[in-house]
């Protein structure tokens, strides 16, 4: 039910992003208050407690945002207050975050490896993800994984490349464990 309050409501935000010509604006905005919203629990518990009126709700996202924000963004929130789909927030604005990236050709890579990448690594990676897929850039997020022993694992998406020591070696055990020994 979550993905599908998200995917309602980011592609109705898309939809106005782009009809008014303000999907950058707008895609800065869901950013940060996505950041805001995960990080203050209380500010969210407060849109979560019934015995604070939806009026007061209204209050608060006036005194907080208005001036602060577009006033699209700022109508969309107190739709969703009016709504009673604010406690979904952070679902719909990644929903519309993504939805953004992939309208700009946007990919998002994760990169697991045992060892710190140097800078040359990490961009010839890029590069070669570049290259490799039809995006026209790429969001990079680098990890180290010491329990890969060596190799790399990449997810864009739903797919995940993994090139692990540490994968390479559990499906040799399950090879191993098939073979019956006369």
């Amino acid at each position: 039910m979550a993905k599908l309050v998200g995917k309602t409501y980011g592609d109705a935000l898309m939809s106005l992003a782009v009809e008014e010509n303000k999907t950058d604006l707008l895609y800065e905005e869901a950013h940060a208050l996505k950041s805001i919203f995960e990080a203050e629990n209380e500010f969210m518990n407060l849109f979560a407690n019934p015995k604070v009126t939806k009026e007061e709700k209204q209050q608060v996202l006036k005194n907080v945002f208005e001036g602060k924000l577009s006033g699209e963004m700022t109508g969309f929130l107190f739709l969703l207050l009016d709504k009673d789909r604010i406690d979904e927030v952070v679902n719909i604005f990644t929903y519309f975050i993504d939805a953004v990236k992939a309208n700009k050709g946007i990919g998002v890579a994760y990169v697991s490896t045992p060892v710190q990448l140097t800078d040359t690594q990490k961009t010839a990676i890029e590069n070669k993800l570049l290259a490799s897929t039809g995006f026209s850039e790429m969001e990079m997020h680098f990890c180290e994984d010491k329990s890969l022993i060596g190799g790399a694992t990449i997810r864009i998406g739903d797919r995940i490349v993994d090139s692990s020591v540490k994968t390479k070696i559990e499906e040799l055990k399950r090879q191993l464990l098939k073979i019956k020994l006369a």
